[in-house]
């Protein structure tokens, strides 16, 4: 899957050296949107996508206010956590959880837990 997201997203940022809020915005998105694609999942299935699809709707609405980059990707980071979080109670219904549905409910998805720390790491970066 990151395999998916990392080549989607370089292919909506191009050959640009640096990103804006807007650009990064549009390749994480279709980084999203392959991931969606490979995976078949939506928000709601326990995967990465839950903490991925609520950060990027909160970073576009910020974008939209005319925040700028750190504000953008603060929030992200925010959403990507608490989407993270979201994953504990739900049954897993698409990856590797999904072989275990019941048991699942209770643990945090790995995928939504690995996908928020990308977003402490571009916090980190961003910041820094």
């Amino acid at each position: 899957m990151y395999g998916t997201f990392f080549l989607r997203f370089a292919g909506a940022a191009g050959p640009a050296i640096e990103l804006d809020a807007g650009a990064l915005h549009t390749a994480l998105r279709a980084g999203l949107t392959g991931i969606m694609e490979r995976g078949k999942a939506e928000p709601g299935d326990k995967t990465m996508v839950d903490a991925l699809s609520p950060a990027l709707g909160v970073m576009e609405a910020v974008i939209k206010n005319g925040s700028d980059l750190v504000a953008a990707v603060t929030a992200a980071r925010a959403a990507a956590a608490a989407g993270r979080d979201a994953t504990v109670p739900m049954v897993a219904r698409k990856g590797r959880a999904s072989y275990l549905p019941e048991r699942s409910v209770g643990h945090m998805d790995p995928g939504a837990a690995s996908m928020s720390l990308l977003f402490d790491a571009l916090a980190a970066e961003i910041m820094s």
